[in-house]
């Protein structure tokens, strides 16, 4: 009995490799950049949408290829109007993405790993141990899942794309890249790099080769304490990534890049809701130009972790912002679906 060939995932492929396959097979080569716009540009999800090849052409990419695209399996709707899709694999392995309207803009907030390694204690999805990293495809197909369901929904187009989904992004650096290049490519969904942002709890080299890299898209990091007892404690990754390696490297990519970091920092009850904690961040955030997030608690269990007063979060936006430090108090969208930041735990 001959075993089946295993299809190769065509989107794996450069385009130079896609000419040399069309080449071997008697194609004109010309017809690589028209599969190439079918699958980046168009966002084709199988090959007998490609019209403008012959029936022939299909059939030969048929029988050599396939696109792991994924399936958007189960949906749900917040009141506020956010959605959260939990997203299937082509190996039948699961994420969540997740899609936040407001007024003025439209937000994907896109996975990158099938779980997390990283084990921050506040996170439901740290309690996912790390599957796999995601494909470049299969995040790009987050993006262009939310895109479609934007324009369906809301009639408005996808403004904004976060990488604040489940998963370390900066540990799966080279997918996440790739990924990237076809979102803001003219060849791919050609938005704006500005209009991204990526978040990392902190990781000083990548961030640091990040700045090497030259890229223009938006850093957040994921803060929560200035004080590296406190940040070790709620944030393992801060034992091999200390706040004085991270402020160094943050320098670095501001030396590079001209451009402002984000911090996102939580405040909660018991934890880091005093004085110190707030003089800390201050100190903290002088050392580049930034932006604080104070963002509230998405609660995913009744431990440790609470949300702290209003009295707290108005004691920290007080004192940053009379330090001129911009400041925003950033309230969670799709709390009531788990789809707020730290709730994707693949619950349904």
């Amino acid at each position: 009995m001959v075993e089946a060939t295993v299809k190769r995932d065509i989107r794996k492929l450069k385009l130079e490799e896609l000419k040399a396959f069309f080449i071997e097979n008697g194609e004109k080569p010309f017809r690589a950049q028209q599969v190439y716009e079918w699958l980046w540009q168009k966002s084709a999800k199988d090959f007998d949408q490609m019209t403008n090849l012959s029936i022939a052409t299909r059939e030969l990419l048929k029988a050599n290829f396939t696109i792991n695209t994924i399936k958007v399996d189960h949906m749900q709707r917040s009141s506020d109007g956010t959605i959260k899709n939990a997203v299937t694999l082509h190996d039948g392995l699961v994420v969540e993405s997740v899609l936040i309207p407001t007024e003025t803009r439209i937000t994907a907030c896109v996975s990158s790993q099938v779980g997390c390694s990283l084990a921050c204690k506040f996170c439901a999805t740290a309690r996912l141990k790390r599957m796999r990293n995601l494909n470049a495809d299969e995040i790009y197909d987050q993006v262009v899942a939310i895109k479609e369901q934007s324009e369906l929904f809301f009639g408005r187009p996808l403004t904004n794309i976060v990488f604040m989904g489940m998963g370390e992004p900066l540990l799966n650096y080279n997918n996440v890249m790739a990924a990237i290049e076809k979102i803001t490519s003219q060849k791919g969904l050609n938005m704006a790099s500005k209009r991204l942002t990526v978040s990392t709890v902190g990781l000083a080299k990548m961030i640091i080769k990040m700045a090497d890299d030259g890229v223009k898209f938006n850093l957040a990091v994921s803060l929560h304490s200035a004080l590296n007892h406190v940040r070790s404690s709620i944030m393992p990754i801060n034992d091999t990534n200390s706040l004085e390696e991270l402020g160094e490297a943050l320098k670095y990519w501001y030396n590079k890049t001209k451009r402002k970091v984000t911090y996102e920092y939580v405040v909660w009850k018991g934890i880091n809701d005093t004085e110190e904690h707030a003089q800390a961040l201050l100190k903290f955030a002088k050392i580049i130009p930034c932006k604080v997030n104070l963002i509230e608690y998405n609660p995913i269990d009744d431990g440790e972790f609470q949300q702290a007063s209003e009295k707290s979060l108005n004691m920290y936006m007080d004192l940053l912002e009379r330090h001129g430090i911009t400041t925003r108090i950033r309230k969670s969208r799709g709390k009531d679906i788990d789809a707020a930041c730290g709730q994707l735990a693949n619950k349904s």
